[in-house]
């Protein structure tokens, strides 16, 4: 038990363990180990941005897929799975009332639909920056070759959010199928981070096949890789794919992660996210309190929300909706955080915006 809480204390001070310790202090975690894990992790954040929370207009611009992971609700073998494409126009549109509703970052998330090819993009992109100069653009769209990240970064894009799923080869073998690799997922996150992409990363925490060593590694990964940012969320089965029988993972051990993600790296954007407050009611409070400062509201059209379905029973409305951004702002106040307009990156924070 004490040697838990020295480990703590020594990630406190050096923000690096060894993968054996990251282990121990996933292994011998308690309640008040997580309570030490999560005060320090609160006094990080505040140190760097105060109370400043973070919102994203999160757009879902395709739930068409050519990939078929083992864990994903709208996989490319999901014969149930309603499918849907956003037009330019209507993306644009999410921005525009996202715009007006405050929010200075609009996130285009999406499987790897074919259609949205750089021709495609690039121009969407430009036209969201010449509408909102002021605003960052984040994508999430999968892996793509590098002389696309390029041509994305060039015309504009800001942020890219690729996660790894889990940093340990054999397990990420688990969880995809064979024409997938673990190698090229690196690739492209290394590839994407040379570019001057603000870079994220993330994994899924209790994941079939997972085993403590797994997130130790992950964190591991994170410490090496210095993201810009990092989503962690429990996994939560879907009942179209092969894992719909399995055990979700747990709010209780994200949230430990992501105390423990926040002393790795002390400025690091650390989303609250989506999944984390579907498996609890009140869990993205929750890990704000554990360290975490951003939120990503759903601002895609209401008539898509429900068919973005990563995993069963995911939230699109209520304090999920980007249109609820006063029911938001109370409850963020509620954990003593503080919802902020602004851009939330690195080039801001060295301006003195916040």
């Amino acid at each position: 038990m004490d040697n838990v809480f020295a480990l703590i204390e020594k990630l406190s001070r050096q923000h690096s363990l060894t993968v054996e310790e990251y282990e121990q202090l996933i292994e011998q975690r308690t309640e008040k180990a997580a309570a030490r894990l999560a005060e320090l992790a609160l006094a990080e954040k505040e140190k760097h941005y105060g109370k400043a929370v973070f919102i994203r207009g999160l757009v879902e611009i395709s739930n068409i897929c050519k990939n078929d992971c083992l864990y994903c609700g709208i996989r490319r073998s999901n014969r149930s799975c309603d499918r849907y494409r956003l037009t330019s126009e209507e993306i644009l549109q999410c921005c525009d009332e996202g715009y007006a509703l405050g929010f200075r970052t609009f996130v285009m998330q999406g499987g790897e639909d074919s259609h949205f090819t750089d021709e495609l993009l690039c121009p969407l992109i430009e036209s969201i920056k010449r509408a909102h100069p002021d605003c960052a653009v984040t994508l999430s769209l999968g892996e793509r070759s590098r002389e696309s990240y390029q041509r994305l970064f060039d015309a504009g894009a800001d942020r890219y959010l690729l996660r790894h799923e889990t940093a340990d080869k054999a397990h990420y073998e688990k969880l995809h199928p064979e024409e997938m690799s673990y190698d090229r997922r690196m690739e492209c996150l290394k590839a994407l981070k040379d570019i001057g992409f603000q870079t994220g990363c993330g994994f899924m925490v209790g994941s079939p096949f997972q085993t403590s060593r797994n997130l130790a590694q992950d964190l591991k990964f994170v410490e090496e890789f210095k993201p810009h940012m990092c989503g962690i969320g429990p996994f939560i089965p879907h009942e179209a794919t092969p894992f719909k029988d399995c055990p979700a993972g747990t709010a209780e051990l994200t949230c430990y992660l992501l105390s423990i993600v926040r002393l790795i790296c002390p400025e690091i954007l650390l989303p609250a996210t989506t999944a984390l407050g579907t498996i609890l009611e009140g869990g993205r409070e929750k890990g704000i309190r554990s360290g975490a400062n951003v939120v990503m509201p759903n601002l895609s059209p209401i008539s898509v929300r429900k068919k973005y379905e990563l995993y069963n029973n995911k939230l699109s409305t209520g304090g999920e909706s980007a249109q609820a951004i006063e029911k938001l702002k109370e409850q963020m106040a509620s954990v003593g955080a503080e919802i902020v307009t602004a851009r939330g990156d690195h080039k801001e924070k060295e301006k003195g915006h916040f």
